[in-house]
């Protein structure tokens, strides 16, 4: 499986791409990421100055399954939004037809640095059952 990653930098108006990263760094990479320190600037900043919550977004190339992961809140007891973002069908006319939506997106707020590693974790295994639970109602 190949996957790609983009950050969010919250005083730069720019995502950032990555690139393609091996699946077995992309844990490495959240946990490196400095989310204390970004939410200490943003919560001195001035609106005007912030883009975006500071995000990591991973993506798996191959089913085109992806997390983004927003820490957002106090800097001392933060948490995490959780976006799920993957191709769906979706029933419409009251379920009499169906159409592929490629990037139909669910979320989760208040969740712990705990559980944003399990949903990584479970995007990097291809566990979208896990995820379809989780973060796909």
């Amino acid at each position: 499986m190949k996957f790609r990653a983009s950050f969010c930098d919250p005083f730069n108006p720019k995502v950032i791409e990555l690139g393609e990263i091996e699946k077995d760094k992309i844990i490495e990479l959240f946990e490196k990421t400095a989310w204390v320190e970004y939410l200490e600037k943003v919560e001195t900043a001035k609106d005007t100055d912030i883009y975006y919550s500071p995000s990591l977004e991973v993506e798996n190339k191959d089913t085109r399954h992806g997390l983004s992961l927003s820490a957002v809140g106090d800097p001392s007891n933060y948490e995490f939004y959780i976006f799920y973002k993957r191709p769906k069908r979706i029933k419409t006319f009251f379920g009499l037809s169906e159409k592929l939506e490629n990037d139909y997106m669910t979320d989760v707020i208040d969740q712990s640095r705990e559980s944003a590693l399990e949903c990584l974790t479970a995007l990097i295994n291809n566990d979208t059952q896990f995820l379809e639970n989780r973060i796909g109602k």
